[in-house]
């Protein structure tokens, strides 16, 4: 059993709220072309900055990348050696909501989270340096988990 915080964006501490914020406009940035799936991601380092990725996508199917995964690889290239402590993601799309409908409605009710590749991905970095707590935003809900490994039971971090 996954063992998480279910809160709601108004009850998040300020610096967790400044991360989601990061991650939704992260969402801003996506390329979406293929799948109106509009994913962003922010993380804060250890060293307090905030690195964003956002999903980028393109014909040549599967070589565009998650939301997750371009930040944690930006963010590792950026602060080598530097410790990832949280990370948010956040997502949208428009299928449920006209042409019109301002992006700020339009994200997912309840939270998304990673893809096996981006667990793993992300798992990674924690068995380097520590969890990395993940808050999965929703409009409704927001979860919180202790770190990646808690989204990806029977793991693999031996290689």
């Amino acid at each position: 059993m996954i063992k998480f915080i279910e809160t709601t964006i108004d009850e998040l501490s300020a610096e967790d709220r400044r991360l989601v914020d990061e991650a939704r406009e992260a969402t801003r940035r996506s390329l979406a072309t293929y799948s109106g799936f509009h994913v962003g991601a922010a993380i804060l380092m250890a060293n307090g900055e905030i690195v964003t990725g956002a999903n980028q996508e393109n014909a040549a199917y599967p070589s565009g990348t998650c939301a997750e995964r371009s930040a944690c690889f930006y963010a590792a290239a950026r602060y080598p050696g530097v410790a990832m402590r949280k990370i948010a993601i956040a997502a949208w799309t428009r299928n449920h909501a006209s042409d019109e409908t301002p992006w700020e409605e339009c994200f997912q009710a309840m939270p998304i989270s990673p893809c096996g590749a981006c667990r793993q991905a992300l798992l990674e970095y924690e068995h380097l340096h520590g969890p990395i707590e993940v808050i999965l935003y929703g409009r409704d809900r927001v979860y919180i988990l202790p770190s990646v490994a808690s989204l990806l039971p029977f793991s693999f971090t031996e290689f």
